[in-house]
């Protein structure tokens, strides 16, 4: 049985021990109320209080005044316990770094002796701001491989344990949580969980069946497969976020307005707004199991639905959705797995 179990049974029993004390404390003094009411009633009927006076010495007046004190002994009544509990929070003191000219996720990780994914555990932002890996930025460095999660009102050990899949036991271990019987979560502080990594929204684009399915009205049914070589959407070569995990696809930075062209022919599933973050974003399917995905545009010159060549234009560059300035997010797809584009493209 894991140790945090044994703890709250042994807590329940001590419980259970205040309560039963409780009660009989209650039964003896509602006992010694009952004998003490008795002792004070008046005489039956049939009594005959003259008799009784004349057997008694005479009471002076004087004496009749005084008030006798009514004595109580306390001594058996057990003090308060309060179950009230109040626990220490975390006390976590983390290093930070900043972004310098050259770094990448991997360069950095390995200064502090710590996988790339523990960027993202200490840095949610970097999965929601495409080009936040920028020269100047701040970034908070954990000290163990892992996620800083942001405790919740309704969250437990367990809960959180469960969307980490790591035991309540290791998040227990890491001394700074200060987590102690019986282990009160305190909203809007902040648990470490040792191991844990965290997940990355992908969003899925429409199908190419999809997309066929709905020309078929018209008569057209887009079936086309790509050559399997793939050229840069855009001429520059200005990197500013290079394929990571917690960035699937690469950053071009260059003028708003830029021409964009299609990487490899194929079938154009989505062109619109996307609201994930990618802004205006065209998807063409090469129908090889291979997708390209054009973000953060300003103009979009095709359709879903379009057959597309490699070398067309198919948008433009700019600034839409989750970006800090003005460029092109390219990824590239295989079988739905976000791979790297400079594989591809003929490196970066």
């Amino acid at each position: 049985m894991p140790t945090y179990q044994r703890a709250r049974q042994r807590y329940a029993g001590y419980v259970v021990l205040v309560f039963v004390a409780g009660l009989i404390l209650l039964g003896w003094r509602a006992g010694v109320a009952h004998n003490a009411a008795q002792a004070e009633s008046p005489a039956a009927p049939g009594a005959t209080p003259a008799a009784d006076a004349a057997d008694s010495p005479p009471i002076a007046a004087a004496d009749a005044a005084v008030d006798v004190p009514v004595l109580q002994d306390v001594a058996l009544a057990p003090a308060a316990v309060p179950l009230t509990f109040v626990g220490r929070k975390p006390e976590h003191n983390f290093q930070t770094y900043t972004v310098e000219r050259g770094d990448t996720p991997n360069g950095i990780a390995d200064k502090f002796g710590i996988q790339a994914t523990t960027l993202l555990g200490g840095n949610p932002q970097l999965s929601q701001e495409s080009s936040l890996l920028q020269t100047g930025v701040t970034l908070i460095i954990l000290p163990i491989d892992g996620v800083l999660h942001d405790v919740q009102p309704g969250d437990t050990l367990e809960s959180i344990a469960a969307l980490y899949s790591v035991p309540v036991e290791t998040i227990l271990g890491y001394a700074p949580n200060n987590l102690e019987f019986p282990y009160r979560l305190y909203p809007e502080t902040q648990i470490m969980v040792p191991g844990a990594v965290r997940d990355v929204f992908v969003w899925t684009p429409p199908s190419l069946e999809s997309v066929r399915s709905s020309r078929e009205g018209s008569g057209v049914t887009p079936v086309i497969v790509g050559t399997g070589t793939y050229i840069y959407p855009v001429s520059s070569r200005n990197f500013s976020q290079y394929f990571w995990y917690g960035h699937p696809g690469i950053d071009i930075a260059l003028a708003e307005g830029t021409t964009v062209v299609a990487s490899d022919t194929g079938t154009v599933t989505f062109a619109g707004w996307n609201i994930y973050g990618f802004g205006n974003l065209i998807v063409v399917n090469h129908g090889n199991g291979y997708e390209t995905f054009y973000a953060h545009l300003s103009g979009i010159s095709v359709v879903p639905g379009q057959i597309v060549y490699q070398g067309n234009v198919i948008g433009s560059t700019g600034n839409t959705g989750n970006s800090s300035g003005p460029h092109i997010h390219f990824e590239v797809r295989a079988n739905g797995v976000q791979d790297n584009p400079c594989w591809y493209v003929g490196g970066c």
